[in-house]
């Protein structure tokens, strides 16, 4: 019993830490470009946010690209 709580214990922290790292870097790309952009209101929604980078990734593909497309770099 201890043993198999053990394994999952690890296996959790494991998983843990990868949705950390993989939300810390969606959420620092996305806030750069959000910044970049002047996107106040983005940057703000994007920070306090927390969705494990589906927003993030909402962002950068489809709200930043339309704008860098456009040409609108502050």
């Amino acid at each position: 019993m201890n043993e198999t709580l053990s394994n999952f214990t690890g296996i959790f922290i494991f998983i843990f830490v990868i949705l950390v790292v993989w939300s810390v870097a969606w959420k620092g790309v996305a806030l750069w470009k959000a910044a970049r952009l002047s996107h106040k209101k983005w940057f703000i929604a994007l920070l306090l946010l927390n969705t494990l980078g589906i927003l993030e990734i909402f962002y950068v593909f489809f709200i930043a690209k339309k704008d860098e497309d456009k040409g609108i770099v502050v």
